[in-house]
């Protein structure tokens, strides 16, 4: 029995409509078997409810046991359906498109507060750039790192972008301590991609540009993960000139100070051109868009992906049918009922 059991599959679809429980349908097996029991037990019954329908003959009121029993085995066979859990909708489906695994990094450092651009500061332009960037995206993987003196990754590599986007959303500034490691965001971000599947990797690193903390060398990781295939694009946050900076906390939250804005140009070029990416800064949001162009340019490889589709369960049809069908049997029993 248990080998038969388990031989039955999991789920169980028929004409668009999926069963989770199928093992319960098995109970209809005892259906015809009720059947058979009830009719013989019917036999020497008086059929009929008024001593009138005498006059009829033998086989008057047959009509009305048989439609108590048909009834009563409907009203058995459908509760049974219901309980099998039928539903519609719900499906997986394996999909093979073409895109890039793609990491972005970002800063989070208290100097991405700076108000550079009013009426937001740095890391909200960050934030809306990632946000911009990975709506338009069809079928890239992508992946998230945020830093400031350490890196973790918030998102991993994934098409599930209303999840992306969500993570981004939720991300702060103070949730890491406070400084700013592009080695160690290089070195971590290039640990997600480099056994990624696919001959197009590339890593967006977004930073003010001044790495002061980590004990990796940021051009050591640049062609640590050049040796992977991996091309990282790093963009510059930050106008030029003079801006609002947090230098401390005071009775009424973050104070500002104005102070010279510090981007090292210089060291996000190197990492870029060291593996084959460009430096970009961003200005206005036209830096973004050319960063699209450049990776829609790339060879892009097959990738797999799910598609999940959330059921709708329909247990309600079979079950209000079959509480009809009782109700019926109610009335009829109590107008022309067979008296035992």
């Amino acid at each position: 029995m248990k080998d038969f059991l388990d031989r039955i599959p999991s789920t169980l679809s028929f004409g668009g409509l999926d069963f989770a429980a199928p093992w319960v349908l098995l109970a209809l097996l005892l259906l015809p078997l009720l059947w058979w029991w009830r009719r013989r037990r019917r036999r020497g019954a008086i059929v009929f409810s008024r001593a009138g329908v005498l006059a009829r003959g033998p086989r008057a009121g047959q009509g009305v046991v048989r439609a108590l029993s048909a009834l009563r085995l409907i009203a058995l066979a459908l509760c049974i359906v219901a309980l099998a859990r039928p539903r519609t909708g719900a499906r997986a489906e394996t999909s093979l498109t073409e895109g890039i695994d793609i990491v972005i990094a970002f800063d989070i450092s208290s100097s991405m507060l700076a108000e550079d651009f009013q009426p937001n500061n740095r890391l909200e332009v960050a934030k809306a750039r990632i946000k911009e960037f990975v709506t338009n995206r069809q079928s890239d993987r992508i992946a998230i790192v945020p830093f400031a003196a350490e890196a973790l990754t918030q998102v991993p590599l994934t098409t599930d972008y209303p999840v992306v986007l969500a993570a981004v959303d939720a991300i702060q500034s103070g949730q890491l301590e406070d400084g700013t490691a592009i080695g160690t965001a290089i070195v971590t971000a290039a640990n997600r991609l480099r056994s990624a599947p696919g001959r197009s990797r590339v890593m967006i690193l977004m930073t003010d540009g001044e790495s002061n903390r980590g004990a990796i060398d940021p051009r050591t990781a640049a062609q640590a993960a050049a040796q992977f295939g991996i091309r990282i694009y790093t963009i510059g946050v930050g106008t030029e000139g003079m801006a609002p900076v947090p230098v401390g906390r005071g009775l009424y939250g973050l104070r500002y100070e104005n102070r010279p804005v510090k981007i090292d140009e210089v060291l996000l070029t190197d990492v870029a051109r060291t593996t084959g990416g460009r430096y970009f800064r961003a200005r206005d949001a036209q830096a973004l868009q050319r960063i699209y162009e450049q990776i829609d340019r790339l060879e892009r490889t097959p990738v797999k992906s799910r598609t999940y589709v959330r059921f709708t369960e329909e247990y309600r049809w079979p079950l209000g049918v079959a509480l009809g069908a009782l109700a019926l049997e109610l009335l009829l029993l109590a107008w022309r009922g067979p008296l035992p």
